[in-house]
């Protein structure tokens, strides 16, 4: 039997900011949701950020004490905590170093994952970190027989609806998908408007960099970048077939939408996951409206992952309020972060940095200006995420919310295509692909760069 995977839920608060705090900690079994353990306590006076990290600790030494050898994926609605933890941002208050060399040293970091929830989705949490600060206030400490937390969060969670038609039902999800996005009768609302712009550039030869036109420079260069990065994947893609044998049984099926438009999209800025991470635009937001709606209508997804970025998790969002599922946040498919390039047109970036431009146009390898992200890394992470996400949802049918390199990255590989395919793709805002992997390694590629729902 493999190890035991816990779920940490943790949350802080502190009413003054410093003021008086406390905080909520609850383990609880990722197979059967049931809620092993809780941990609360009054802190005394603190900040919201130093009583998140107290429930932090706390949860991850009570997800030891349990099992020393689990693997535990703790949620926490703190963007602050989460990326700190990741890495991925850099911790500098005094009173925060020392609470995160202590949580890191808990467990493995191997064994641990941290994921960002929104608010909502931390209630349990949440309500313990109140019952110690109401204990706090009356002189007490928090109690675990007086606790209704784990009560109270019950009672406020959204019922999740049984998928219609039977479990893993990929191959028919697929075909509702496509009949009801042509429908002439969908429940999809529809204007009379062009296609959203996202234009790749033109092939050239594999050997002689082109400069992609002005029109479509930041996303031209992310497509040119893209075919390179994918060429030097080392993960083996999965071999080409027609299907899977009778005995092979449902693949996992990842039903791939691009986020909606942000304000960047068409001025063609870079845009990835080292700048401002702007939210949709209200143009985006219709978008994301209405690829929910054609999601509603397919009736088969069975459970949404998301890439950390704002512009994925609101489009995700956004079908989740249709489906009445939740979002579960994936770091491997956020788009690759330009470095100092973030914001900048393909055009101003040539003007700026030419010499760094040229190097990460003539090598996968070569990072954007500042120390931004390769290619090659970009690819590599997300063939890593792609094996990770074809385990854990065999036979299930999975939205995945993500960003242009990500996606082109899945279909490449799972056509098996050459990697000069990537230019004759194009992969416009809010547009549905569809691939299926099969247990035997062999994938299908369903559906692509749909965006009849936009019309």
């Amino acid at each position: 039997m493999g190890a035991r995977e816990f779920i940490v839920e943790a949350d802080g608060g502190s009413r003054g900011n410093p003021g008086p705090a406390g905080y909520g900690s609850v383990v609880i079994d990722a197979a059967t949701g049931e809620t092993l353990t809780e941990a609360a306590e009054y802190i005394g006076i603190a900040t919201n950020n130093v009583a998140e990290y107290r429930g932090l600790v706390a949860g991850l030494k009570a997800a030891r004490e349990l099992d020393p050898t689990a693997t535990v994926r703790v949620r926490m609605d703190s963007k602050l905590v989460v990326e700190q933890m990741s890495g991925r941002w850099k911790i500098k208050h005094p009173d925060m170093k020392p609470l995160a060399a202590e949580a890191a040293r808990i467990l493995p970091p191997a064994q641990v994952t941290y994921e960002w929830i929104p608010r909502e989705r931390n209630k349990h949490a949440d309500r313990l970190a109140n019952e110690a600060m109401d204990a706090g206030k009356r002189g007490e400490q928090w109690s675990p027989s007086r606790s209704t937390a784990e009560l109270d969060a019950r009672a406020t969670r959204p019922a999740t609806p049984e998928p219609s038609g039977p479990p893993g039902d990929a191959a028919a999800g697929a075909a509702k998908a496509r009949a009801a996005l042509r429908a002439p009768g969908s429940e999809t609302p529809r204007k009379g408007r062009g296609e959203p712009r996202d234009q790749p550039p033109p092939s050239r030869g594999p050997t002689t960099p082109v400069a992609p036109p002005a029109p479509d420079a930041g996303e031209a260069a992310k497509s040119e970048n893209d075919e390179r990065a994918a060429r030097n994947v080392a993960t083996a893609a999965p071999t080409v077939g027609w299907g899977a044998a009778p005995d092979m049984g449902a693949p996992a099926t990842f039903v791939l939408l691009r986020h909606g438009e942000t304000p960047l999209t068409p001025q063609k800025r870079f845009s990835g996951s080292g700048g401002t991470d702007p939210a949709l635009s209200d143009v985006g937001r219709e978008q994301a409206e209405r690829a929910a709606a054609a999601l509603a209508a397919r009736g088969t997804i069975q459970a949404i992952v998301s890439s950390p970025l704002t512009r994925t998790r609101q489009t995700a969002e956004a079908v989740a309020a249709r489906l009445g599922l939740d979002v579960s946040i994936e770091d491997g498919l956020r788009e690759t972060d330009f470095g100092a390039w973030e914001g900048l047109t393909f055009a101003e970036v040539r003007e700026r940095h030419p010499d760094d431009l040229n190097a990460w146009l003539a090598s996968p390898e070569a990072e954007p200006t500042g120390g931004g992200e390769s290619f090659e890394a970009t690819a590599r992470r997300v063939a890593a995420t792609r094996d990770k996400l074809v385990a854990s949802y065999a036979g299930r049918t999975v939205l995945l919310v993500t960003h242009v390199t990500p996606i082109k990255t899945f279909v490449r590989l799972a056509i098996g295509a050459p990697s000069e395919s990537l230019f004759r793709m194009e992969l416009s805002a809010a547009s549905l692909s569809a691939v299926a992997y099969y247990a035997d390694g062999n994938a299908s590629l369903r559906l692509f760069n749909d965006t009849s729902h936009l019309r």
